[in-house]
């Protein structure tokens, strides 16, 4: 496979800077901290240029992986020709559901949690734009995942009551996948193979998610912190398109 250049300025991509500011930032959230591999033997100190300023990447190639800069920071994909439609996943009820049913829809794909920090804004603000977009294309596909601190140990009938009863969700729920590890759900390894971090593919906490567009590619990857009214932009341009 051809080697594909790319030019891009990338932000910082620890930015520590804004937790005080951001409550999110400041849970506490050891499985995330723990999955940030150190890069002191690589970078320097974390009072380098790189971790203060980000750097710029001029000109570097990879055989078969695209590299993508983003306003998150930057991710990799590798090149493949599978879309989200080759996948076929079972539905909270246990029953198989060909992604390919959501052929031509903008979709955003969120691994969710019920006693999570994160859960109620999320859900809350999932159902607003779900409500918002829906006859116009638009579906939100939530995969709960027990992964995270242990915060989604319901059964698939706890999970879909909670979420449907508190938060009066409509969007699709599936069943309860692993999302990193030997027994990662096909679906999501092809997610973070399609847009993996830039220093490894883990999913790094509840509610991450991955915006896919009317072709099932994916286009977006959001860190847990993402609000999804902040990604409202990016749906309508994919909208649109």
């Amino acid at each position: 496979m051809a080697s594909m250049a790319f030019s891009a300025t990338v932000p910082s991509l620890f930015d520590f800077s804004q937790a005080k500011k951001n409550p999110l930032l400041s849970s506490p959230w050891p499985s995330m901290a723990s999955s940030i591999p150190s890069f002191k033997s690589s970078f320097g100190s974390s009072k380098s240029a790189f971790f203060q300023h980000g750097f710029s990447l001029q000109s570097l190639t990879v055989p078969g992986v695209v590299f993508n800069s983003r306003s998150s920071g930057i991710f990799a994909r590798a090149a493949t020709d599978k879309t989200l439609y080759d996948y076929t996943v079972k539905d909270i009820d246990g029953k198989d559901t060909p992604l390919s049913k959501f052929k031509g829809k903008v979709l955003l794909i969120v691994n969710v949690a019920s006693k999570c920090g994160l859960t109620t804004s999320n859900y809350s603000e999932l159902s607003h734009i779900y409500e918002k977009y829906k006859n116009q294309g638009f579906e939100i596909l939530a995969f709960p995942c027990n992964q995270f601190g242990g915060q989604e140990p319901g059964s698939n009938d706890q999970i879909k009551k909670f979420a449907c009863t508190r938060f009066k969700a409509e969007f699709p729920i599936f069943d309860k996948v692993d999302v990193n590890g030997p027994n990662t759900a096909p679906v999501y390894k092809f997610l973070k193979s399609s847009a993996g971090g830039f220093f490894g593919d883990l999913v790094k906490w509840n509610f991450e998610k991955f915006l896919v567009d009317k072709n099932g590619k994916v286009v977006e990857r959001y860190p847990p912190t993402t609000s999804p009214f902040q990604i409202e932009k990016d749906i309508q341009k994919l909208l649109a398109a």
